[in-house]
């Protein structure tokens, strides 16, 4: 086989192209995956559904064949999947580790993965793990280990399977993302029943809730965050798109504070992340955004009914955050 007749239907012309089948999108991404697929080939595929718009289907066929690849992660079954596949240009410090760390002390284990290399040195996530303990594995037994551990671990994509992360970085050939980036987020190594996701564009809230869908995901929440990260900005009413035991549902996280300031701002060190976790510095804006964001999360596990409820449930967690963390 070829790519050459999934590019055909993608490409025939106004009248008669179409989008990918999931059955069609799983074998073009099972071809390339396994390397049976020409360069020239991968680069017209990705650019054709990038110009055409993705779809639910062909998502959830390009995670299909990612996750038949992932057999051993998949059997790890954390409480709360996090992807973190930002890009970092436009967002600040990673105050979301420390909204994943609270849901983790709260007692539901949290996998994050992503790739941030490419991130600026504010919006650095690997850099940013050890301020809030939060161990990187490339295995799924250290995985293992350490969600037993502390409730939650971090794995690179390129633990996960460098082929795939491969094909995120064709975006630095091609100068465009790729479904690739959608897919990532919808990847869910270690098999959670719940899922959190962050995106840049609005538009995509909509597809990542369908493909989810398609998926068979019973808990999920997407919303616009910092820079594409699931992040909630405090100083905005957030739309919050997901589904609730397989159901669609949509409803709005009101503002927690009055403020201009973005989540990109350049006005904090790194070290700023260690500083108001331990509590030697006070930001009232960092904390109303890892409370907020926690929220969201314990929302989309069930915790909490309502985004009210649940950002309640956030400050008891971030005032107890110390001693919990210490025991």
């Amino acid at each position: 086989m070829s790519l050459a007749p999934f590019i055909h239907a993608m490409g025939r012309g106004p009248s008669r192209a179409r989008s990918l089948t999931r059955e069609e999108a799983r074998d073009s991404m099972r071809l390339i995956l396994d390397g049976e697929a020409a360069p020239e080939a991968v680069g017209a595929l990705f650019m054709l559904m990038r110009y055409r718009g993705e779809v639910a289907d062909e998502i959830a066929g390009f995670v299909d064949a990612m996750r038949a690849r992932l057999a051993p992660w998949q059997t790890l079954a954390p409480a709360l999947d996090w992807p973190s596949y930002a890009a970092g240009r436009s967002r600040g410090l990673p105050w979301f580790l420390a909204a994943a760390r609270l849901v983790a002390q709260a007692g539901h284990p949290v996998l994050l993965h992503g790739w941030n290399s490419h991130q600026n040195p504010v919006a650095d996530v690997r850099a940013a793990l050890s301020a809030f303990d939060i161990p990187l594995v490339r295995d799924p037994a250290a995985a293992r280990e350490a969600l037993g551990a502390g409730g939650i671990a971090y794995v690179p994509l390129d633990a996960l399977d460098p082929e795939i992360l491969r094909l995120l970085r064709l975006r630095d050939v091609l100068g465009l993302r790729s479904a690739v980036n959608t897919a990532c987020r919808m990847l869910n190594p270690g098999g959670a029943a719940t899922s959190v996701q962050g995106v840049f564009h609005p538009s995509y809230r909509d597809l990542q809730q369908d493909a989810g869908a398609l998926l068979g995901q019973r808990e999920m929440i997407v919303l616009k965050g910092g820079g594409g990260e699931f992040e909630r900005h405090p100083g905005k009413a957030v739309a919050l798109y997901g589904l609730r035991a397989g159901t669609a549902f949509e409803t709005t996280a009101p503002a927690l504070l009055d403020t201009a300031r973005r989540l990109a701002d350049p006005s904090a060190e790194p070290a700023h992340l260690t500083a108001i976790w331990t509590g030697q510095r006070s930001d009232p804006f960092a904390e109303a955004t890892i409370i907020g964001t926690a929220a969201a999360a314990l929302l989309a596990l069930g915790t909490a009914g309502t985004i009210t409820t649940a950002e309640a449930e956030a400050r008891r967690l971030w005032a107890a955050r110390l001693p919990a963390r210490a025991a």
